[in-house]
């Protein structure tokens, strides 16, 4: 199998990729074709299918598995698919542990340090709100444990959601040794629970796309109300401290113009906002060095949105 990671322009490619989404467009004469966006788990990339009437174009859907044949360009800078014939793959042609991007960690294992952490907590009040989530709640752990952080940029694959909820609450954990005037079991709540909503903002794979809570609320909104309507049923829950996990919540992403509904105000926030813009900036980068491609020549991989800078390599890679 040719993995999308390795493929290069001016290549001749046959075999079979995960069709994510499909979409029809004109072009500016008039003639149709399809957009098709093709994935494995080494990445995605773009598909162009010119003549999708023809007899080399068999039925498929989105999120069908299909056997192509194709030539890979580069266009506007990157690379993409011109597909000359498609079938639909039939169930034993392939594996789908190929094509979707998974956690290169041991996903029990992260599990049991995150259970670790959820015991370390010894208010009983955050302990019982935290194990009826992560221990209690069947249904939602079996999600959580394989949903992703993100429909793009980082941790965007199989158990992305709980390795980066792990390294946050690691950080913070380092955070409250580090500084006494940190209230270690509310951060380390506070880190656990941040991006909880995100199991409702997301679909599960092979989707990974903006549900309709995703697209009106937003993960942060949703985490709120999740874990407050729990609060509730937790006899004589302290009010003072729902506040500050709520206000911990709200505040993580640290600046209301990326999407917080408020900034940090307790310390706790602080430290998590710290822990979260920390993994996530280096989770970013980590991808970049390891999968990405340097620009030709040089030893720079150009200038990355997310974190507003050209990245270059050093001697590790």
């Amino acid at each position: 199998m040719k993995f999308i990671e390795t493929l290069r322009d001016g290549e001749q490619v046959r075999g079979i990729f995960l069709c994510k989404q499909k979409n029809s467009a004109v072009t500016k004469t008039g003639k149709p074709y399809d957009n098709i966006i093709l994935q494995d788990k080494t990445g995605c990339i773009d598909g162009k299918i010119w003549d999708p009437h023809s007899g080399g174009i068999m039925d498929f859907e989105a999120l069908d598995y299909v056997d192509i044949s194709a030539e890979v360009i580069t266009f506007n800078g990157a690379l993409q698919m011109n597909v000359r014939s498609l079938r639909k793959a039939q169930e034993g042609e392939y594996d789908p542990a190929d094509y979707l991007p998974s956690s290169t960690k041991n996903i029990e294992k992260m599990y049991e340090e995150l259970l670790h952490l959820v015991d370390s907590v010894r208010n009983t009040y955050l302990n019982q709100l935290l194990k009826s989530f992560f221990v209690r709640d069947t249904d939602f752990v079996k999600v959580f444990k394989r949903h992703s952080a993100a429909k793009s940029i980082h941790h965007s694959f199989i158990g992305g959601l709980l390795e980066h909820t792990l390294s946050v609450a690691k950080l913070c954990d380092f955070f409250a040794a580090m500084y006494p005037v940190l209230n270690r079991d509310l951060l380390i709540t506070a880190a656990l629970f941040h991006d909880i909503g995100k199991v409702y903002e997301l679909s599960q794979f092979p989707q990974n796309d903006y549900t309709d809570e995703g697209q009106l609320l937003g993960h942060i909104v949703v985490g709120y109300e999740i874990v407050g309507r729990k609060i509730e049923e937790i006899p004589d829950f302290p009010a003072k401290m729902a506040r500050e996990l709520k206000h911990c919540i709200l505040a993580h992403h640290g600046e209301l113009e990326y999407g917080s509904p408020k900034k940090p105000a307790l310390a706790e926030a602080f430290a998590l906002n710290l822990a979260d813009n920390a993994d996530a900036r280096m989770e970013t980068i980590s991808e970049i060095l390891l999968g990405g491609k340097p620009q030709e020549g040089t030893e720079w991989y150009g200038y990355q949105r997310m974190l507003e800078t050209n990245i270059r390599k050093t001697d590790r890679y």
